[in-house]
């Protein structure tokens, strides 16, 4: 269904290919799923699918790609719309219309398909998706991970032969990106749809795989092969492929329920070593840095939250989790003054955040939004530093040492627009991070990013709070909490239903679980010897100390 014989992009003024050598096919009704580091040519392999590589995005492109018989280099894409169905790492970017009903018939009044199967498919596609109670909203309204539901459900519409999906998972919660893994899995197995996908959340899709493309580096020819056989060689990996390398079990698990049936003895391992210590600050606690007070923000006739009341202490990690549209996002906008309370306060300090100027918030707290670009201006990355580092009167090369720190081999002279989703977020922490705020507060900060630049954002962050900062973190990545977070505070239709130490929190519940805990804690709770084990790292270390 998709073949690429030797194809090589390169785009102008670059000193080396996007991508080279690739030479692959993906038959008809299969998935197949994309892995590497950020960087290495993901986006720019599946948009030659689609035909935006080099139509659209400009570029030279060497060899063949051909999709359902057709020849991508004389097919634009609006040749390919009938066959292909493409959502990319920004939806927002997708949207043609207003509304979420709108915007899920007009792939297929593009199409010129009769109105009594539009409205049919059109009641399919919100069911499948979660979507009908947002059927007439404003997409402006929308969450970021309703917005995503809402831009993979105009592709679904038009019955695409294949389907070519950007990330599609990273900014839904964890039980709707099982939904919509589940319905990738059923397109699959009863429709014949071929799917192409690429996702840093390993964890979540590699075991729906039935075939793994490896991307080891920008320019190296792909690897293909088996989804066990590739994890074993791919420089990115999930948890649970990790606990399986760590003790050696062969072939290696794809899923928790694999992993757990061979994990008895590395649990008795365990049971006689000393846990990891529960997550605290770095610094004693210095008080509150910010504080809601029984906060309630209304948008419209809606409460998006509702008395909430949360306090995060100068030097802690606070990660806030929720459903897609539980008022997360609302949240952190507060203690930035975005929103003005309905009822109730925030406080940073001495200060009211829709109260204070911007620029004398900007040294108390910095928002690092879902969309990164809304924090992006200038025509170069260099630019963009140097903007920053003026804004914060912080040392020229401020702003440029954590960008190389996040971010390794993101030039100067790069348009924001041309860099990743994980390199523009790298950019926009940067940006933020440069004036040091007291609060930082994190919108998705994972989303976009492999487990390399993950592992380094985690110290980063982890970096601040030994230094005093308090964070707090919007984010469905359950491993990332698992790891970072002193606190999960859990939201719901904008309350908070649960405040507590991570490991309490996440164990408890089994959507926002971490791998690990799942298999080395079947129960769902703690081991028999008391201990919760929530990372990879902390196995690691407690084996290692052992030997």
């Amino acid at each position: 269904m998709i073949r690429f014989e030797d194809v090589s992009v390169v785009y102008d003024g670059a000193a080396k290919p996007a991508i080279q050598g690739v030479d692959l096919t993906v038959p008809e009704g299969e998935l197949a799923l994309l892995v590497g580091p950020s960087g290495v040519g993901k986006s720019t392999l599946l948009n030659a699918v689609c035909g935006l590589v080099p139509h659209f995005t400009g570029g030279t492109l060497r060899g063949r790609v051909t999709v359902d018989g057709r020849d991508t280099r004389t097919h634009p894409p609006r040749e390919l719309a009938d066959a292909v169905g493409t959502v990319g790492q920004d939806p927002l970017a997708h949207f043609v219309t207003d509304t979420v009903e709108d915007e899920l018939a007009y792939g297929m009044e593009s199409l010129g398909l009769p109105r009594d199967t539009m409205r049919r498919r059109v009641e399919e596609t919100l069911d499948l998706l979660g979507l009908a109670e947002l059927r007439d909203r404003p997409i402006a309204s929308l969450s970021g991970g309703q917005q995503q539901r809402v831009a993979i459900g105009s592709v679904l519409t038009p019955h695409p032969r294949v389907l070519v999906l950007d990330e599609p998972t990273s900014a839904l919660d964890p039980a709707a990106a099982e939904e919509v893994l589940a319905v990738l899995q059923r397109l699959v197995h009863d429709l014949g749809t071929t799917v192409l996908l690429a996702e840093h959340r390993l964890e979540r899709v590699v075991q729906y795989a039935d075939q793994v493309i490896v991307l080891p580096s920008p320019g190296a020819a792909p690897v293909v092969g088996a989804p066990a056989e590739m994890m074993a060689l791919s420089p990115v990996r999930p948890p649970v492929v990790a606990l399986g390398r760590l003790a050696g079990w062969t072939p290696l698990p794809l899923t928790v329920r694999d992993a757990r049936r061979r994990a008895a003895p590395l649990r008795e391992r365990l049971a006689g070593l000393p846990g990891p210590a529960p997550a605290a600050p770095l610094v004693p606690l210095a008080g509150p840095a910010a504080v809601a007070e029984r906060l309630t923000v209304r948008r419209g006739r809606a409460e998006v939250l509702r008395a909430v009341s949360l306090s995060v202490a100068a030097g802690e990690t606070v990660a806030v989790m929720g459903r897609n549209g539980a008022g997360k996002s609302t949240l952190l906008a507060g203690f930035v003054g975005m929103h003005r309370p309905a009822a109730g306060s925030v406080r940073l300090g001495d200060l009211a955040p829709h109260r204070t100027r911007p620029a004398e918030l900007l040294r108390h707290a910095g928002l690092v939004p879902q969309d990164p670009r809304d924090l992006l201006y200038a025509d170069t990355v260099a630019a963009e530093c140097d903007a920053a580092d003026g804004d914060a009167q912080a040392a020229a090369g401020t702003c440029r040492a954590l960008v190389a720190e996040l971010l390794p081999g993101v030039p100067d002279g790069a348009h924001p627009r041309d860099l990743s989703e994980g390199q523009r977020l790298a950019l926009a922490l940067a940006v933020i991070l440069t004036a040091r705020p007291r609060l930082l507060l994190l919108d998705e900060p994972t989303r976009g990013l492999d487990y390399a630049a993950k592992a380094r954002l985690v110290g980063v962050l982890r970096g601040l709070a030994a230094a005093g900062h308090a964070i707090v973190l919007a984010t469905h990545d359950v491993e990332l909490a698992a790891e970072l977070a002193h606190r999960v505070v859990i939201l719901a239709d904008g309350e908070v239903v649960a405040d507590g130490p991570t490991a309490e929190v996440v164990v408890a519940s089994p959507s926002f679980a971490p791998q690990v805990a799942k298999i080395l804690s079947p129960a769902g709770s703690e081991t028999a010897t008391g201990t919760t084990w929530l990372t990879v790292a902390q196995v690691r270390t407690a084996l290692e100390a052992a030997a």
